[in-house]
């Protein structure tokens, strides 16, 4: 037996681990960070504040006393604040009964509701914050898409005799002329109209002068980001790779490989896949795929798992800050939104339970995208944290949502449930939070 052809799959494991606890160090962090900051400022003493559970690897008490740590099973994390019992915030009846008068107003069950409510939301709203500041972010880096259209770096395609330039302010391809970007409807019209030619005129502004030139179909059968866990990328697929054609029958175009795909019905499909002048030979099954839909609700479709794109590196320019912000609240928004519809279409049975994962599916996606790229990593992590967040605040005992629930129960009545039916209820809580992380870690082992 030969060790070493186990050494790439190996290294791909320790990779998919690392990534997966370096996303959710993160969240853990900023959530934890959010509980503890916001308490502190409303006047509640943070005991612990403990990145990961278990033995404790390094610890150091700071100038508040509350004492730092890093434990050794780094999969979640939590902040104890005086008079807790556990990491979940249960009330330690014994130590609230030894508290002197004077220190109560510092535990959590003897501030004011108030300021238990601001501690307990601050978790899932740092998570959302999170993830608006890393959209922004990553949207101010990249910049947006220049109108009209530019070609800024031609990217390497199967196309002979491309005479397109980096800097040509593209006005017409093959007759229909180039929309602005915002023309949603438009654009795709003009998408639509292109012809199946893997070669075709456009018509360009450069150095002030229209002229026309050879290029390649502006929306090629390229990759330009795959799927964790989806067909494309346990094929093998890498970015840059064109498809050149579908068992046997050359194509030209992403609407070409979408349209095949989408009437394969599930059938396997080979494919010529171009890659730095190279041609490989994959085969591989479309799976059924429950998307989202911007109207609302999900469709059901055969998917491959791979996002196309512009056969050049469109022209970029500055996005101003506002505008950042502006767009990292609506992705946060669409990203919160598309999960609770899927969480509801799954309940009512509209689409398959295997859409939720676990820890195992958790794990994979995060290898996956950093092996796509920094950047695709950084946007995982902003989309796991509004998931994150949103999790933390539904109405279940021991999540931050229960807690909510409990103090607008307060508010109401005037007096908080009695330990008793506390203990009950987070009994509960706990019970059908294992119950859910059981259904989704048999959904990661038997979902296909």
């Amino acid at each position: 037996m030969d060790i070493t052809a186990f050494i790439p799959q190996f290294g791909s494991f320790i990779g998919m681990i690392a990534a997966f606890i370096v996303a959710l160090s993160v969240i853990v962090a900023i959530h934890e960070y959010g509980h503890y900051i916001v308490g502190r400022w409303s006047g509640i003493k943070a005991e612990v504040f403990s990145l990961g559970f278990g033995p404790v690897l390094f610890s150091r008490m700071d100038k508040h006393g509350t004492r730092w740590q890093v434990a050794a099973l780094p999969f979640g994390g939590y902040v104890k604040f005086l008079g807790d019992a556990d990491a979940a915030s249960g009330k330690d009846a014994a130590a609230m009964d030894a508290t002197p008068p004077e220190r109560l107003r510092q535990t959590m069950h003897g501030a004011p509701l108030w300021a238990r409510t601001a501690t307990v939301a601050a978790g899932p709203i740092f998570n959302f914050v999170l993830s608006i500041l890393i959209f922004a972010g990553v949207m101010m880096v990249q910049g947006k898409m220049a109108d009209p259209l530019q070609i800024g770096a031609l990217k390497p395609v199967p196309a002979q005799g491309i005479e397109l330039q980096p800097g040509d302010e593209i006005l017409n391809v093959a007759g229909a002329d180039v929309p602005g970007y915002d023309e949603q409807g438009s654009f795709d019209a003009f998408s639509d109209a292109l012809p199946d030619a893997q070669v075709m005129e456009y018509r360009v502004r450069r150095n002030g002068s229209e002229i026309t030139v050879r290029g390649p179909h502006p929306l090629p059968p390229i990759v330009t980001a795959l799927a964790p866990q989806s067909a494309a990328f346990s094929a093998g697929m890498e970015a840059g790779d064109v498809i050149t054609a579908v068992n046997g029958e050359p194509i030209s175009s992403f609407t070409q490989l979408k349209e095949i795909v989408e009437g394969s019905n599930g059938a396997p499909l080979a494919l010529d896949v171009w890659r730095e002048g190279e041609t490989l030979d994959l085969t591989l099954t479309p799976r059924r795929t429950d998307e989202p839909q911007q109207e609302g609700g999900f469709a059901t479709a055969w998917r491959i798992g791979i996002a196309g794109g512009w056969a050049f590196e469109p022209g970029t320019e500055r996005m101003g800050a506002l505008d950042a912000l502006s767009s990292g609240v609506e992705r946060t928004y669409g990203v919160a939104a598309s999960s609770l519809s899927g969480l509801y279409h799954m309940v009512t049975g509209a689409i398959s339970s295997c859409n939720m994962s676990g820890p195992i599916g958790i794990a994979q996606t995060s290898g996956a995208m950093a092996s796509q790229g920094v950047d695709d990593f950084i946007w995982f992590i902003a989309v796991l944290s509004t998931a994150v967040g949103l999790l933390n605040l539904f109405p279940i005992p021991v999540l931050d949502g229960g807690h909510l629930v409990f103090y607008a129960y307060e508010a109401v009545a005037g007096k908080p449930p009695s330990d008793g039916a506390l203990r009950v209820m987070m009994s509960i809580g706990l019970t059908l939070i294992l119950g859910l992380m059981l259904f989704a870690l048999f959904n990661d082992i038997l979902c296909p």
